[in-house]
Parts: C-alpha cells; sequence; structure tokens
C-alpha cells in the first residue's frame, strides 16, 4: 500500500453540529470505500485521503454511544431556554459540549498511512493540545484512566480542557477533540461532563485570565499536529 501522510485540513467556521457529522459521515465512507476497493482491486490500488476538519459549533450536547442519558440534566423545554440542541451519536465516550470559543478538531484519517494503534492516535492527539497549551504558558497533561487533556492533573483540583471521542473502523477515523479557548463554561452546568462528576472543566482564557485568539490557537495546534504525526498538512 502506498501511504499517504497528507492531510487536507479545512476550516468549517461556525457550522451547524449535523452539517459537519454529515460532512464527516461522507468523508468517512467514501475512504472506508476506497480501502475496501483497494482490497478488490490491488494491482489498481490508489492512496487513500487524510482529513482534519476544524470548526466552531453552535451550543450542542452530544452523547457517546457508550454514555449515560441521565447525565444530561436538562429536559428538552429547557434546552430551548438555553438554546441548545441535543444529539445521540457514534463516537466513544459520554456526553460533552461544543459552542462558540471552543476549537473543535475532527480528524478523519486512514491510520494504515502512520500507524495502526488507536491508543497512540489518543494519545498523539493529547500531545498536540498538550504542546498548544505549553506555548501559552499553561501546564497541561493527562489524568490517569482518562482520556483528554487537563491541568493540574496530578492535583486534586485538576480540571479539564480538552474533551476527547472518536470512532474507529477499519482504522479510519472520525470525531475528535473539543479543545476549550473561550468557551461558555457554564453550558456546562447542564450535563456531568464526560460522565465524570467530581472534576470541573476550564478553558484557555479561563487559565490565561484573557480572551484569547481561536485563528491563533489553530496555526499553533496545526504545526504541532503536523509535527508529531510527521504528517504535511495541505490547506
Amino acid at each position: 500500500m502506498i501511504k499517504n501522510k497528507e492531510v487536507v485540513v479545512q476550516d468549517l467556521g461556525l457550522i451547524d453540529y449535523q452539517k459537519a457529522w454529515d460532512y464527516q459521515e461522507e468523508i468517512f465512507a467514501n475512504t472506508i470505500q476506497t480501502k475496501v476497493n483497494n482490497r478488490l482491486h490491488e494491482n489498481e490500488a490508489i492512496k487513500t485521503s487524510n482529513f482534519l476538519l476544524l470548526c466552531e459549533h453552535l451550543h450542542v450536547y452530544t452523547l457517546g454511544k457508550s454514555g449515560k442519558p441521565e447525565n444530561l440534566l436538562v429536559n428538552e423545554e429547557q434546552l430551548n431556554q438555553i438554546k441548545a440542541t441535543y444529539y445521540k451519536i457514534n463516537r466513544g465516550g459520554d456526553i460533552t459540549y461544543h459552542g462558540p470559543g471552543q476549537l473543535v478538531g475532527y480528524p478523519i484519517l486512514d491510520l494504515d498511512n502512520f500507524f495502526t494503534d488507536i491508543h497512540k492516535y489518543l494519545r498523539f492527539l493529547e500531545e498536540a493540545i498538550i504542546n498548544t497549551c505549553a506555548d501559552y504558558g499553561v501546564i497541561a497533561g493527562r489524568y490517569p484512566g482518562y482520556t483528554g487533556v487537563w491541568i493540574d492533573a496530578d492535583q486534586t483540583n485538576a480540571r479539564k480542557i480538552c474533551a476527547m471521542g472518536v470512532r474507529c473502523s477499519r482504522w479510519v477515523t472520525m470525531h475528535g477533540f473539543a479543545f476549550n479557548i473561550n468557551t461558555n463554561l457554564d453550558y456546562f452546568k447542564h450535563i456531568v461532563p464526560c460522565g465524570i462528576d467530581d472534576k470541573a472543566v476550564t478553558s484557555l482564557a479561563l487559565e490565561l485570565g484573557h480572551e484569547i485568539n481561536i485563528d491563533e490557537v489553530k496555526k499553533k495546534f496545526l504545526s504541532h499536529f503536523e509535527s508529531i504525526f510527521e504528517a504535511k498538512n495541505i490547506y
């Protein structure tokens, strides 16, 4: 197989969750179909493509396939009052929130182009976020037993700055991470974030005490992503 480490980066801006999910599913399905065709016609095999979609969402809560519905603490009427929507989706993990001021990333990668290890994949995504936080003087790390990126991960006041939940089939990934930059953290009060009821959430803005240019954060993250995955970002 010809390995392709080029990653097409697309910034979708502020986008409705369903629209972004549909787009992910389209790319995901096309990539898997290419892999199936390559197995059937090995002499005519073509390179699979890799994508990294960046965006922000309107207020929305998403529940992973292993999540507990009771971790959403509001009913439909209350969701309408806070102008939020709710989706049960096909990623791993429990419930989380997406909204304006949060950098959401959806890598749709054929891991056969990189390495076939989903745990390594998650650790690499975490590392890209950890390094981005370090660029702002914020020391972040991992919390034992959980995915995502945390501040003061070795202390009793550990707080989550980036949630992660992915889906992988035939070594093709989708869904990804939600990195709190200028996020309105009040929206997390309406859920048990990631099903963890004894830990707080935070944002880069809260840790630094001022709003951050999210476009600048994107550039820093993309640089780390490219380096860690030994990829070549295409814009």
